[in-house]
């Protein structure tokens, strides 16, 4: 029988690859979108993000039995801002919408 120890270790362990899977998908998106779209967007560069979510998925690697550890919640914070900030205006720009559109409202179209 299972004891709490084992439990809170699966626990941390399933809590830890839930955090390296949103880390990893922040990378992908950041290595497949076009390098313009970022500057386009007013983003940094791609290279910057790509940084930023490489590092944060090689820590969440390393640290994927710690998700709660200092450095593991630097990184999920690092992959969190890029999938809600950046990744969204740059989607933006990939599907033709930008900041010229007139049909587009600020929440989508009118």
């Amino acid at each position: 029988m299972p004891t709490f120890l084992d439990v809170q270790q699966w626990v941390g362990l399933a809590l830890g690859a839930l955090a390296l899977g949103i880390q990893v998908w922040a990378l992908v998106d950041a290595l497949l979108t076009r390098a313009d779209a970022f500057v386009a967007a007013s983003k940094r560069t791609k290279g910057f993000w790509v940084a930023v979510t490489g590092v944060a998925s090689a820590i969440g690697f390393f640290h994927l039995q710690q998700p709660f550890g200092l450095f593991n919640l630097i990184a999920i914070v690092a992959a969190g801002v890029y999938l809600t900030d950046v990744r969204p205006a740059v989607a933006q720009l990939r599907r033709g919408g930008g900041r010229s559109s007139s049909s587009r409202g600020p929440y989508g179209p009118w």
